[in-house]
């Protein structure tokens, strides 16, 4: 049995009221937070709390305390961590480890997702300690600790781009590329991430894949279909793309019987590029007229006006319309309380945008693995929140096993 370390009442240093007294009295109050948790998760594996007897029913006992020093939000924290001995069914001891503050973690999560945001950023270590000392507060922090930080999230990664996809029940696509600069060989470039989100059978929307590519090309993009047919996704009844030629030969060669709805908004750009600037107000205002209408036959009657009007004013409108053809217009195959989040990628645009307010103030970032694993750092820690699809009521139930539907 170890001598307790844990702290007595006696010998309480008198309060001081400095500059320093808020910070210190919130760490004095997490330390207490922290030793509350990790003694009630103690006596809930023992099946017993301090001194109490509960006779068999016991399964095993406390050994004193030690010190231990985690980092958290409010900076580093020294607590009484218990110590106990399990006692299993065959009568073995083993010594009790806790979850909530695991063996060796020096830091919270809260903590390491910083540092390894900071670092994904292409700052080194020391002025990683140099950004972060209000946190640290003289906490250690090596090289060692920010690659293993940095290696697990990668691994993170890893098995997040292989996890069984079948319970999610995937109904809708969206996929887009996004190029940011990136520094390779010393040079910066754009290189796109081709991004992939779902809709599940209850509404959510989930990111499925990110990875980097050499360009946005049907074999690229065949790649990630390919890989998420392997993750058992089972056969999506629509994808919303961007237009790009590569993504829209590739999904057909998988999913014969695939709707692809084309985004309103990309082409609406293509449109106003076709046409004179003193006319561009005009036509944006015709567009969503027609793609905006409340109905299916108002849509009919909107597109027929807005050929007849635009041919004649300038015909290379036309033309750029009629290559999107009746893919700009699937979406009116769905329910109309659909609509609104069909008929453009605004969804994913929605993440591209975040990870642009994240790293607007960098050049570039530093290689590869940096843009993903940031772009993963993010979704994992909830910094970007996806909506609820618009109109998810009207989703059908797809309760049907994978094999079912894909022989379908």
């Amino acid at each position: 049995m170890g001598e307790s370390s844990k702290r007595g009442s006696e010998g309480k240093e008198e309060r001081r009221f400095d500059r320093d007294a808020i910070e210190r009295t919130i760490r004095e109050r997490v330390r207490d937070i922290i030793e509350e948790v990790v003694e009630a998760e103690l006596a809930a594996a023992l099946g017993a709390e301090v001194s109490q007897r509960v006779g068999a029913t016991r399964k095993g006992y406390r050994h004193g305390y030690r010190e231990r020093t985690l980092t958290t939000s409010t900076g580093p924290t020294t607590f009484a961590m218990p110590r106990a001995r399990l006692i299993d069914q065959m009568g073995d001891r083993h010594e009790w480890q806790s979850q909530t503050v695991a063996r060796y973690e020096r830091r919270s999560r809260r903590v390491d997702e910083a540092i390894v945001g900071v670092y994904l950023g292409g700052v080194n270590t020391r002025r990683i300690r140099g950004a972060l000392a209000p946190l640290l507060k003289g906490a250690p922090l090596s090289k060692d600790a920010v690659s293993r930080l940095v290696g697990r999230l990668k691994g993170d990664f890893e098995r997040w781009q292989q996890g069984d996809l079948h319970a999610d029940q995937i109904c809708h696509l969206y996929m887009d590329g996004w190029y940011p600069k990136v520094r390779i060989d010393k040079k910066r470039v754009r290189v796109p991430v081709l991004v992939t989100l779902g809709t599940r059978a209850n509404g959510e929307r989930v990111v499925l894949d990110l990875r980097i590519a050499g360009e946005e090309s049907s074999a690229a993009w065949g790649e990630v279909i390919t890989a998420l047919v392997k993750r058992r996704i089972g056969v999506p009844t629509l994808a919303v793309i961007d237009g790009n030629p590569g993504v829209a030969q590739a999904l057909p060669q998988q999913w014969k019987n695939i709707q692809i709805q084309r985004c309103t908004n990309h082409k609406l750009w293509n449109l106003q590029a076709k046409a004179p600037a003193r006319l561009r107000e005009e036509l944006t205002e015709d567009d969503r007229r027609m793609i905006y209408a409340a109905s299916v036959d108002e849509v009919t009657k909107q597109r027929a006006q807005f050929q007849k009007k635009w041919k004649l004013k300038c015909p290379a409108v036309i033309t750029s319309l009629e290559e999107a053809g009746d893919e700009l217009f699937t979406f009116t195959h769905f329910p109309p309380s659909q609509w609104k989040a069909l008929r453009t990628t605004n969804a994913i645009e929605r993440i591209n945008g975040e990870f642009r307010r994240r790293t607007k103030t960098q050049a570039s970032l530093p290689n590869d693995d940096a843009v993903v694993l940031l772009m993963y750092g993010l979704l994992c820690s909830g910094q970007i929140r996806l909506r609820r699809m618009v109109g998810w009521k009207d989703l059908p139930h797809r309760t049907r096993p994978v094999a079912m539907a894909e022989a379908a």
